[in-house]
């Protein structure tokens, strides 16, 4: 009887103890998780905060006997060692259990940058649910919020915080709102729709010094300027959790290393989510791409690698959908301009519509969207499709909204 352990119980280690689940009838499947909770998502935390759903809508599964009718035996407890040479893996309080394939879905925390007063109290992150209980007691409708962090998850935060009637203001030190999701133009375009919404956005700014200020935080910024707030919420990012992984012989760059099948640089472990860091489709490069459809097919092609049936990722795809404050804005692929690309688009700034194309040869390789929404599928399909556009490449220099029409023509084509 395999022995299969999981590290980690959110997403990425839900999906693939139920695949292993379903790929073997008899292994014995552990699954640790390190927070008291079942297992949830935390990209639902921020609809937890608008007061869209309660907690029990952030768990993954809703029924309370799912893992143990699964026979799926859960663990709560911190990982301290893995000893891949015995197969072991050891929990903080010194117990050791035996594996025979090990999956390591640890995800990321968030980092704290080296800020005086960056522990006060009044300083919170929004990463689980016992951070968006911190949250919800500390915002009284109408505090005033300084968020560090503009990013993808910042601004899915932004919004939430908004919901509960936050006076809020945005420090985001890139030059841009989502600068590793969006180009230029579209990241003035979402600060604007922030602006015009109420929130105070310092773009190419950073916090220098927080300090107390009675009940409140004085918050200084590089150019000067002090801004008096009730609570300050650290969203500046986020590290693989990989700490633990010490002296395993698990190869780690910024995440661990990881070739098609998921496995690591150890035989018999493997690793998924926002730990992982895998081969981008496309470019070759190895990338933590932090995106939870990503982390779930990671997940997927790990457990049956582990359950001894062969599957391969063709490369984790960049590809994000961001909703900021009812602006909806999505970005694919390779959307920087690189030497040797094409690029072709629409602007129309009062409407907040923006659609990029990239092109390298007669292929869309990445693209940048606001407000486009019915381009979603179809921009995903022609880049992953690796889609050879032919003439409809002119076509679509000349008029991007050509999308549908270049799909049909070019990208069913190809799959008969």
């Amino acid at each position: 009887m395999a022995r299969q352990v999981i590290i980690g119980n959110g997403p990425a280690g839900v999906v693939a103890a139920e695949t292993l689940r379903r790929a073997d009838a008899q292994a014995e499947i552990t699954l640790i998780g390190d927070e008291p909770e079942p297992p949830y998502s935390r990209m639902a935390i921020p609809y937890l905060l608008t007061g869209k759903i309660g907690e029990s809508g952030t768990y993954l599964r809703k029924d309370a006997d799912h893992f143990e009718r699964l026979r799926i035996r859960q663990l709560c407890a911190r990982v301290e060692a893995i000893d891949s040479a015995r197969h072991t893996v050891t929990l903080a309080d010194g117990s050791v259990l035996d594996y025979d394939c090990l999956l390591i879905a640890t995800g990321s925390h968030p980092v704290q940058p080296p800020i005086p007063g960056i522990d006060l109290p009044q300083v919170l992150s929004c990463w689980t649910l016992a951070d968006a209980r911190a949250i919800a007691a500390a915002l009284a409708p109408g505090a005033r919020v300084l968020q560090m962090g503009a990013g993808f998850i910042g601004c899915i935060i932004l919004e939430s915080l908004a919901a509960r009637s936050a006076q809020l203001t945005v420090v985001e030190m890139g030059d841009r709102m989502v600068p590793r999701m969006m180009d230029e133009v579209a990241g003035e375009m979402i600060r604007r729709w922030c602006e015009g919404k109420g929130v105070q956005v310092r773009t190419g700014r950073r916090v220098v010094s927080i300090a107390p200020a009675g009940d409140a935080l004085r918050v200084k910024l590089d150019d000067g300027e002090t801004v008096e707030v009730d609570v300050l919420i650290n969203a500046t990012g986020v590290k693989p959790n990989v700490d633990f992984l010490q002296g395993s012989g698990v190869a780690i760059d910024v995440g661990i290393l990881v070739d098609d099948s998921m496995q690591t640089s150890v035989a018999g472990i493997y690793a998924a989510g926002d730990v992982a860091e895998a081969v981008e489709f496309g470019t070759g490069r190895r990338v933590v791409n932090a995106i939870q459809p990503d982390a779930v097919e990671q997940a997927r092609i790990a457990a049956l690698n582990m359950a001894g049936q062969a599957a391969s990722l063709p490369g984790t795809f960049v590809f994000n959908v961001l909703d900021t404050l009812g602006l909806i804005s999505a970005s694919f692929g390779q959307w920087q301009d690189l030497p040797g690309y094409t690029s072709a688009q629409l602007l129309d700034e009062a409407e907040y519509r923006y659609l990029r194309l990239v092109f390298d040869g007669e292929q869309l390789v990445g693209a940048n969207t606001i407000g486009h929404t019915e381009h979603i599928g179809v921009l995903r399909g022609l880049i992953q499709g690796r889609v050879r556009l032919g003439d409809w490449k002119a076509r679509l220099l000349a008029n991007p909204l050509l999308l549908s029409e270049a799909y049909l023509a070019r990208g069913l084509a190809a799959t008969h």
